[in-house]
């Protein structure tokens, strides 16, 4: 769940951090004031997309952060551990957009691709409203929903195994029929490759160490030359630099005597000496050692250019051979030993495929009826949404064997009609963006103890609607609170009032600069903020005593949904 946000110079949003807590959180406040800022900021951290006008005048970088609890969150948990990118349960996001160059991302403190960005905030959020992030709208997941509504996702996830297993060894039995077609060609050639590359006898590590002897005997003259130097220079001229240190050692150990503070420096020369006696002595070992053979840097050119004569003939890498001899073997047994092969793939393909075929069927059975079960739900609180006449259904479309995959054996996809009359049309295609927020919202409450997304933000779901079905969406959001965590944009009362805790957003122009403010209200600023937005400027005892009803009956709950095993 999303548990912090930080926004800076965003729009009209100089610098604000909020904390968020569990259950159905209501975002108020009068138009304008900048609720939609913070939605966009969460989208930013989320991985929409950035442009330099959002970036608060005068400033030169705009900066959003979002920190998030993953307890509850195991899929974006994987997501993270699979690119080394996990922090023990917890996750920062972190957008930067700046006037000069490319906005950046990170998680974890981390840079990420803005594709990657977007992957992880459709396993953390679902924005429903006017914007993206609406995984609803995809059909692998709708698919995904449907499975765990039926509580069936482990026997999806066995079908997907199956079909796996199927195409893989598909896959290699159609290489192995289309090799075994030229098969006495490729065999003589492959035999004759592993032969030279055998014979060639090169490791990985020889690779590297002839390159480094070829260095050392190709700049011999330089290293004997410029050892011996050294070596004159610190032992062997007249006075040499041991010679020097050791007298300038003994005259102070003469001066420390009279004056303790040349102790440590006396030491120190001591010291030096002993250095240089050994460097030199490790020097005098080091060329009476050093081999000036020309025919030892002929043998290593010699080597070398056998090894790029064959990663040439081979188009690879020298440091490739080693590697495409493995190839080449496992290729070369598995076509000398084809016909057995051929004959216990197809064997097994068969296997595969019935067995994927006897599981898909079964998960097919079972979509069907949790399909029927799920339409009816959702129509009917599609009723309730003020959608008379609306319903929803979920059509499935039995797909032929040759398009089969790890889905399935059918294409599934909801449709709707929000209004009586109006043809199914599919779910991504409604023309109303209110209209769709509530389909989401009826869908999403019917599911809540089977969707994976911890977070669930609603923007402004109750557009062109007004009184009983008002409170009826703010009961639904607060049910779907009880196991989500749900943020909600409202301008009615009656949503506010259902809330488990509200944040109002403020305008405040100051100094010629308009900024954005948010506060955490408690009971009693509830009551004011809900009476305001029941009577506008004019707030009365009567207004407030409304609002003060409204909060009391709206904190004394609603019966949660029933959980995914239980329908």
């Amino acid at each position: 769940m999303l548990t912090h946000l930080l926004v800076r110079d965003l729009a009209i949003v100089s610098s604000l951090e909020l904390d968020y807590a569990r259950g159905m959180t209501a975002l108020t406040g009068e138009t304008g004031a900048g609720k939609s800022i913070l939605i966009d900021a969460l989208g930013l951290a989320l991985g929409d997309k950035a442009e330099v006008g959002m970036i608060r005048p005068g400033r030169a970088r705009a900066e959003i952060i979002a920190e998030f609890d993953l307890t509850a969150c195991p899929a974006a948990c994987a997501w993270l551990a699979e690119r080394d990118l996990d922090e023990e349960g917890s996750c920062i996001l972190r957008r930067l957009i700046v006037r000069e160059g490319r906005s950046r991302a990170l998680v974890n403190g981390r840079p990420v691709t803005s594709v990657q960005l977007r992957d992880l905030g459709n396993l953390l959020v679902d924005i429903h409203g006017q914007h993206a992030h609406q995984s609803l709208l995809r059909a692998n997941a709708q698919r995904d929903l449907l499975d765990a509504y039926g509580n069936h996702s482990s026997l999806a996830e066995s079908v997907a195994g199956y079909f796996r297993e199927f195409r893989a060894l598909e896959q290699r039995l159609l290489a192995l029929e289309s090799a075994s077609r030229e098969r006495a060609e490729r065999i003589d050639l492959l035999r004759f490759q592993v032969q030279e590359l055998a014979a060639l006898g090169l490791t990985a590590a020889e690779i590297e160490a002839l390159d480094q002897e070829q260095r050392r005997l190709s700049h011999l003259d330089r290293l004997q030359e410029s050892a011996a130097r050294i070596l004159q220079a610190l032992a062997q001229s007249e006075p040499s630099i041991e010679d020097q240190l050791r007298g300038a050692s003994a005259e102070i150990e003469g001066l420390a005597a009279i004056d303790p503070a040349l102790t440590e420096s006396r030491d120190l020369l001591e010291t030096a000496a002993i250095h240089v006696g050994e460097a030199a002595a490790g020097l005098r070992h080091y060329l009476a050692g050093l081999e000036l053979d020309p025919a030892d840097l002929q043998a290593v050119d010699a080597r070398l250019a056998q090894v790029h004569e064959l990663a040439r003939k081979h188009r690879i890498l020298p440091i490739q051979l080693p590697d495409t001899l493995e190839e080449r073997r496992a290729e070369l047994e598995d076509l000398e030993q084809a016909d057995l092969t051929l004959e216990g793939l197809r064997e097994s393909r068969d296997a595969a495929w019935e067995a994927f075929l006897e599981v898909a069927r079964r998960l097919s059975a079972l979509r069907a009826a949790a399909a029927e079960r799920l339409a009816e739900t959702v129509t009917g609180a599609m009723q309730q949404l003020g959608m008379a006449g609306g319903s929803l259904k979920i059509h499935i479309d039995p797909l032929p064997p040759n398009r089969a995959g790890s889905g399935g054996l059918e294409r599934l996809e909801f449709l709707v009609s929000a209004n009586p009359g109006q043809p199914l049309r599919p779910l991504a295609k409604v023309a109303s963006g209110g209209e769709l927020s509530r389909i989401s919202l009826a869908i999403q409450v019917a599911t809540a103890e089977c969707g994976s997304v911890p977070t669930l933000v609603f923007d402004e779901v109750d557009v062109g609607i007004g009184g009983g079905i008002a409170e009826i969406v703010g009961q639904l959001l607060r049910r779907l609170g009880e196991s989500r965590q749900v943020l909600c944009v409202t301008h009615l009362p009656q949503v506010a009032a259902q809330a488990h805790q509200q944040l109002l957003v403020r305008k405040q122009s100051t100094g010629g600069q308009t900024y954005t403010r948010i506060e955490t209200l408690d009971q009693e600023a509830r009551v004011e903020e809900i009476a305001r937005m029941l009577g506008g400027t004019q707030i009365t005892e009567r207004t407030r005593d409304h609002a003060s009803e409204m909060l009391e009956r709206g904190a004394g709950g609603t019966e949660a949904p029933a959980s995914c095993s239980e329908r």
